[in-house]
């Protein structure tokens, strides 16, 4: 195991879909057009462990461009490889830690953001590595476009419950929102997406939380 996560970690050193930590500064601003080589719109999912969001997403919709971000090399290289594998020219990855997002995106840059199954940090002293307090979700609002989306899917109750607890408190507009997608929105070909994780948690019988919501102006 150990070998094959050091081999990961030099490969993705070597996928033009992938940028790591610093190589991914001077893209501030110019994803579309330095990374993508198109005026797409840009869709980030955070924390995105494999990137099958990503993937799938890109898969879908070709006409926009679609980043995973995580930290874990190893992780990323599933999703990588499998958009290389594939021909998927709109999907990229950049490993960072999510804390440095606007060192990486110009204000405004990115036209709506995925957070997919995050760890939830449920012992209160984390509250400050929850992906949706509210420094978090401040980094998010600067980056995003003035209209952009922010879309969450958890399988964690307390932590569903503990993301719209922040919104309420800054009355952030909800567009959707459900404690179980697969009853509420079976159809929706987007949330039907499932992770590996997702899959996991589906076999043991839990309930996927989503929810869509925006920021003020």
């Amino acid at each position: 195991m150990a070998k094959r996560k050091l081999q990961r970690f030099t490969e993705i050193g070597t996928f033009k879909n992938v940028r790591e930590l610093e190589e991914g500064k001077p893209l501030k601003g110019v994803w579309a057009k330095e990374f993508f080589k198109n005026d797409h719109p840009i869709i980030l999912e955070l924390a995105c462990g494999k990137g099958e969001y990503s993937v799938n997403l890109g898969r879908k919709y070709p006409k926009k461009n679609f980043i995973g971000i995580d930290y874990k090399g190893n992780r990323l290289w599933v999703g990588a490889k499998m958009a290389i594998d594939e021909g998927i020219e709109n999907v990229g990855f950049l490993r960072i830690q999510i804390q440095n997002i606007m060192d990486y995106f110009e204000v405004g840059e990115i036209d709506e953001i995925w957070i997919t199954f995050p760890d939830p940090q449920a012992q209160s002293p984390l509250e400050r590595k929850r992906l949706t307090n509210l420094a978090f979700l401040g980094k998010y609002k600067t980056v995003l476009k003035p209209d952009g989306i922010m879309h969450l899917k958890t399988d964690n109750d307390g932590f569903f419950e503990y993301t719209l607890e922040k919104i309420a408190e800054l009355n952030l507009p909800i567009l959707q929102k459900t404690d179980n997608v697969y009853r509420d929105f079976h159809q929706d070909e987007i949330l039907s997406i499932k992770t590996h994780y997702e899959r996991i948690y589906l076999q043991k019988g839990k309930n996927i939380n989503y929810i869509k919501f925006k920021f003020n102006g």
